[in-house]
């Protein structure tokens, strides 16, 4: 990380990375799951923007599970671990 710059405790790392080194990290996975297994894309959008509000968030990763939020909320598997599931 550049000398001067922090780490936004509530970003996903969409928002922290380079857009290429977010590509090559989360972008290619995503493209890389089959169809059936991918969370359609508006989802997974309404699933990150519910984890951007939770306050265990910190630097693209949810605090209570310890997962990179982006890639849990891809898979249509995946579900948020807080006890009320936000989704």
């Amino acid at each position: 990380m550049e000398a001067g710059k922090t780490r936004c405790r509530q970003c996903l790392l969409r928002e922290m990375l380079d857009p290429v080194e977010y590509e090559k990290t989360v972008e290619r996975v995503r493209r890389a799951l089959s169809p059936r297994t991918r969370t359609p894309d508006d989802e997974y959008e309404q699933r990150l923007a519910l984890c951007r509000e939770c306050d265990q968030l910190q630097n693209g990763t949810c605090m209570l599970c310890g997962c990179m939020v982006e890639m849990r909320a891809m898979r249509r598997d995946g579900h948020c671990p807080t006890p009320r599931r936000r989704w």
